[in-house]
Order: C-alpha cells, then structure tokens, then sequence
C-alpha cells in the first residue's frame, strides 16, 4: 500500500525517504513488508502520503 501510494504521488523511493528523514535503503524494505517500523516512522510515512494513522493501519496486511 506504501508503495502504490508514493507512486500515485510520483514521488521516487529515494525523494520520499528524504521527505520521511529516512534512508532510501530503509524505505524498500518497509515497502516490501520486510521490515519492522517503529511508531515514530509510520506516522511521519503516514504524514508523507497524506494518509490518517487509521487509514494505514486498516490497509495493512496484518
């Protein structure tokens, strides 16, 4: 869902790191589902995409 929306957004993978204060190699992995996120991060990607907490959490594949 990350990775449909910041390209819905047009934004680069390395662009919407930068906007999220992370690294490029961090946000693949997130987008893939293969890495754990602390709070802090999924709300600043959540903020980012211009998305609520909620909305991303409810599109999660938990």
């Amino acid at each position: 869902m990350i990775r449909e929306k910041r390209e819905a957004l047009e934004l680069s993978q390395e662009r919407f790191a930068n906007l999220c204060g992370m690294h490029r190699t961090y946000m693949g992995p997130i987008e893939r589902g293969e890495r754990n996120v602390s709070l802090l991060n999924i709300r600043r990607i959540a903020s980012v995409l211009g998305l609520k907490l909620s909305e991303l959490f409810a599109a999660a594949k938990i």
